[in-house]
């Protein structure tokens, strides 16, 4: 690692450091727009709890709980994914042959995608309108959800520029920047929930040795989601007519990561549980909000159990998108290439897709036990939602970062490859 970062200060990659140079500037703008509260919105007509609205409200850096420009964050973007994502799956017809069509078929689909959020956008800014700000009419609430629609189109925008002109995925780092802004808040939260300083000797020690149970619990997550998103099965494979030797005695195989999906199926089961809140919220209705409370909130068992099911459905979901079994094998076939033991063909996507199926089952319990740990001790430590939901938005970060990471890292690889060559 330290080597890397000595890399990147060298004087012949000053390329990469502008690179680096402008994320940390677009980050900066978002960070500075989460400060900027919708004009005509007064600090003293916000209503409402977050409740579980917090990992949106964290994600977004604090902008929901400020009711700034850029409140919904990227999060309609997310929303309208997954369901163009699922919709593409034989359900509509014409976004089925678009997912069939390679890079061209992806690009129309995010363009979808993209205005489908933007509408979604707009949608949920009213909701939230309507929901957090008391005493307005209703063209003054249209208008604060164009506003909060302008908010988060600017930060696709953003998103976009960051991963042309600067490093890794706009959109995750943006998340990613968002809930690392609310980590010291989370942390002086903790400290004062479960320290009393004011209290006797014997309750400021336990409370002491809470804290440092707390912290010890996030480095166990740091060092977990490092594990998963660095841990991946080798397939070996064999070419016709060559041997290991033919490629200096080195064995080819194809990777498959334990968890290929990232930290996606997290975010994506976020914004699913969000979902009725979000109509809760607009509702107003007391009954279907004790409801949600009682049952659906991550803090609570049956809430819990709903999240880690959702990572898992999304887990596999996810994977089967990236790694298509026929695929894999097709190309396989066209280089020549085989799996010792294993016939080519319709063997041969069946035990890729076996071998899919079982890695990623691995990946999704550790990656669901990873994002229960700080839900669980919440539980147990009677800790605010908002400490809780840290707990995942700090798997989003330690994801993103080596995600990032291995950006540069790649990047840094391939200029050195390039300076070699010319010499």
């Amino acid at each position: 690692m330290f080597a890397t970062v000595k890399q990147i200060f060298n004087r012949k990659n000053k390329d990469l450091q502008k690179k680096i140079l402008f994320t940390f500037a677009a980050l900066f703008i978002f960070k500075l727009g989460t400060a900027i509260i919708v004009p005509g919105i007064d600090k003293n007509s916000l209503t409402g709890n977050l409740g579980f609205l917090e990992l949106m409200n964290a994600m977004g850096g604090g902008a929901m709980e400020r009711f700034s420009i850029f409140a919904l964050g990227v999060m309609p973007y997310i929303t309208a994914s997954i369901i163009i994502q699922l919709l593409s799956m034989d359900i509509i017809p014409y976004l089925s042959e678009l997912s069939k069509q390679g890079a061209t078929g992806r690009n129309k689909m995010n363009q979808i995608t993209r205005i489908a959020g933007i509408v979604l956008a707009f949608i949920q800014g009213y909701i939230y309108s309507f929901t957090y700000v008391s005493g307005n009419t209703p063209i003054e609430y249209i208008e604060f959800a164009l506003i909060l629609t302008a908010g988060t189109s600017f930060l696709l925008w953003l998103g976009d520029q960051i991963t042309a002109k600067g490093i890794g995925n706009g959109i995750s780092l943006i998340i990613m920047a968002g809930i690392i802004a609310n980590l010291p808040t989370m942390f002086v939260t903790a400290w004062d929930n479960l320290v009393d300083l004011s209290g006797t000797t014997q309750s400021i020690s336990l409370g002491v040795t809470m804290f440092v149970l707390f912290i010890a619990v996030y480095i166990a997550i740091v060092l977990g989601i490092i594990y998963e998103e660095t841990a991946e099965r080798r397939i070996p494979i064999q070419y016709a007519n060559k041997t290991t030797s033919s490629y200096g005695g080195q064995q080819s195989y194809i990777p498959f990561r334990l968890n290929s999906a990232g930290v996606v199926p997290v975010i994506f089961a976020s914004a699913l549980i969000s979902i009725p809140s979000i109509i809760a919220s607009f509702l107003k209705n007391d009954a279907m909000t004790m409801f949600l409370n009682k049952w659906i909130v991550m803090t609570t068992p049956t809430g819990l159990i709903l999240y880690v099911v959702c990572i898992f459905a999304f887990s596999y979901f996810y994977t089967f998108i990236q790694l298509k079994p026929e695929e894999l094998a097709d190309n396989l076939n066209k280089n020549g290439g085989f799996i010792p033991g294993v016939r080519p063909g319709e063997e041969t996507v069946s035990y890729i897709s076996k071998i899919i199926k079982r890695i990623t089952f691995v990946g999704a319990l550790a990656l669901a036990v990873i994002a229960a740990l700080p839900v669980l001790f919440g539980m147990f430590s009677n800790m605010p939602t908002s400490v809780t939901i840290g707990g995942t938005g700090l798997l989003i970060v330690v994801g993103v970062a080596l995600e990032t990471y291995k950006f540069i890292e790649s990047q840094l690889m391939s200029r050195t490859t390039r300076r070699g060559r010319r010499k």
